[in-house]
């Protein structure tokens, strides 16, 4: 059983449904898909990334356990987000619905030394570049409080291969100002 850490996150609506709504859709997605949902982290309003590019966002982690392989798990991903009317026109975009396979357990694929080059790519070649196969873990989850913020609720103790760091330790290592942003929604 593979232990999957996903990160959700929407800022249009879709078909009608808010995007806290939409992230709900895509939860009861999983369930159909007969994945297990190990956690859910609260939801958060989190400023759309990169600034400027549109509404803030609302965001989301999930622990998922499945026999899927991560390949497998992404299509599936990809499959949710279709159906909630994602479309792929621009790298950092607006979007319905956005699920990032951000970790399987302690994998590290392809393997490390394209991670590397993935994690270590300059600021500006991140917005043009994509990379062609899945990275994992997620090159950079350590940089993001919209993804380490929800992620921490559901596994704060999960390590980076990579890094050797928990998931708590990465939050401690942001801007102070960076997780002042991330701001838990009501029930």
């Amino acid at each position: 059983m593979n232990n999957f850490y996903i990160a959700m996150g929407a800022n249009l609506p879709s078909g009608g449904s808010l995007p806290k709504d939409t992230l709900n859709a895509a939860i009861n997605d999983f369930r159909q898909q007969n994945m297990t949902i190990a956690a859910i982290s609260a939801f958060y309003s989190t400023p759309c990334f990169p600034p400027g590019a549109g509404p803030d966002y609302v965001n989301a982690a999930v622990h998922l356990k499945s026999d899927l392989t991560s390949k497998d798990m992404l299509a599936h991903l990809h499959e949710i987000e279709a159906k909630h009317g994602r479309e792929r026109l621009e790298r950092w975009g607006m979007r319905t619905l956005d699920l990032d396979l951000v970790a399987c357990g302690d994998s590290v694929l392809p393997d490390l030394a394209t991670y590397e080059h993935w994690r270590t790519l300059p600021q500006d070649t991140q917005r043009q570049a994509a990379p062609s196969d899945l990275i994992l873990p997620h090159p950079r989850l350590q940089d993001r409080a919209f993804v380490l913020v929800p992620l921490r609720d559901i596994a704060a103790d999960w390590r980076h291969p990579v890094l050797h760091l928990t998931v708590t330790e990465m939050c401690n290592a942001l801007a102070p100002e960076a997780l002042a942003e991330i701001v838990v929604l009501e029930s």
